[in-house]
């Protein structure tokens, strides 16, 4: 039950953010307001220096294949603010959602004593 409570209290800075996407119109704005939850959910819990490489690693990798994913032509935007096919804020959404995702499977990895 203790693992499953950590995870859920690693999801909600992913869903804040995804909550904020229709109640902010401005793509920029929002991206600031993703880094301020990212910051935020990063200093709460002490960050390492691995949830800093996936953060970055999220942010690039995503950003890419989001790029190629849309290329396609499979997938489009309504807001296209980065290179002109994606928002702007979506990379940081990926970004901390890696983060989430790799604590949540050191939680799930780790045993309790």
């Amino acid at each position: 039950m203790q693992k499953t409570f950590t995870i859920v209290l690693y999801a909600i800075p992913v869903l804040l953010m995804i909550a904020l996407i229709p109640l902010v119109k401005n793509d920029y704005v929002l991206a600031l307001l993703y880094l301020v939850v990212i910051v935020f959910s990063l200093r709460i819990i002490d960050f390492t220096r691995t949830d800093v490489l996936a953060l970055f690693f999220g942010f690039v990798m995503m950003t890419v294949f989001e790029y190629i994913f849309i290329a396609t032509g499979v997938e489009t935007f309504a807001r296209n603010s980065l290179f002109g096919i994606m928002p702007f804020w979506l990379p940081f959404l990926w970004a901390y959602g890696f983060v989430a995702i790799k604590r949540s499977v050191e939680t799930l990895n780790h045993k309790i004593s």
